[in-house]
């Protein structure tokens, strides 16, 4: 059994530690709450954004058009969305495990693939692999990423698409449900797609200017950018949420190693005293015989 000093040096060490963890899980609380509404304000925008694609649908031969060309696909970009930082549950594993899982069917599939990062932990796992190539990092983006953060990415994404170097774009990230609800997804952006559902409100004679074509051309590149911007917000907020969880686990997991270790240090304590007053009742009997 430890000796008491050493039991109370292990709570005061422990205490410290669920401070930290306490800490951590408000930060992480806060964080999500503004990650949650954030992306419960753009999800209206993105559906709003499908909806007048399927409209435009309707009008124009959007099978011609650069961004809807369906290829065989040859070759594929996956964008794979993680965290910068850890101590997120298993947040970033599930995300690289999806991707794993991608690259082994497209192996199987003799389909080569290339990849962009988004995150430091998907940039680490991805630079241990061999013979993957990776075209972009980025790290250190903010919750909510701003215009430049997204054109830098739809961009690239945009030209390789269209010049024919990729047949297809995939988004891997952790879709958000709930603060106690994420999952790692995949969504395919590109060639872009649109919901085949009716959408009322949308007469047939609608007239576009200045064309029908010029605004496929700009409802489409917001589409999809908006699609990227929505797997990052859902990302980050289910990065906070499992963050959140985590560290709550950890301090009660503290609070739980305080009080067996307070009970063991009460014990030993006990057990001490006992021994003293035996030593003491033996001393008595030793003198009086």
């Amino acid at each position: 059994m430890a000796s008491t000093q050493a039991l109370k040096g292990r709570i005061r060490s422990v205490k410290s530690t669920r401070q930290i963890t306490k800490a951590m899980e408000l930060v992480a609380a806060s964080k999500m709450r503004r990650a949650q509404d954030a992306t419960k304000l753009s999800a209206p925008y993105t559906l709003a954004a499908r909806q007048l694609l399927t409209a435009l649908s309707k009008h124009t031969s959007v099978k011609e058009h650069a961004l809807f060309k369906k290829r065989p696909v040859k070759t594929r970009l996956m964008i794979v969305i993680a965290s910068d930082k850890g101590l997120a549950g298993a947040y970033n594993a599930n995300v690289v495990r999806l991707y794993a899982n991608e690259l082994v069917a497209d192996d199987k599939a003799g389909i080569k693939n290339t990849t962009i990062t988004i995150g430091r932990k998907a940039a680490q796992f991805v630079a241990r692999l061999k013979d993957t190539e990776v075209l972009g990092s980025y790290q250190e983006l903010p919750d909510r990423p701003g215009g430049r953060e997204i054109h830098a990415i739809m961009d690239s994404t945009r030209h390789l698409f269209e010049s024919g170097q990729v047949d297809a774009v995939d988004v891997l990230y952790t879709a958000f449900h709930s603060s106690i609800d994420q999952k790692a997804t995949i969504t395919r952006v590109l060639p872009a797609g649109f919901e085949p559902a009716e959408e009322p409100g949308v007469a047939p004679d609608v007239v576009y200017e200045p064309s029908a074509e010029e605004v496929l051309n700009g409802v489409a590149y917001r589409l999809v950018g908006a699609q990227i911007f929505q797997a990052l917000l859902e990302a980050r907020a289910s990065e906070h949420s499992m963050r959140m969880l985590a560290m709550k686990n950890a301090t009660d997991n503290a609070s739980d190693l305080i009080d067996d270790l307070t009970l063991e240090m009460n014990k030993a304590r006990q057990s001490a005293i006992t021994q003293e007053l035996a030593e003491i009742s033996g001393g008595v009997e030793a003198m009086n015989e």
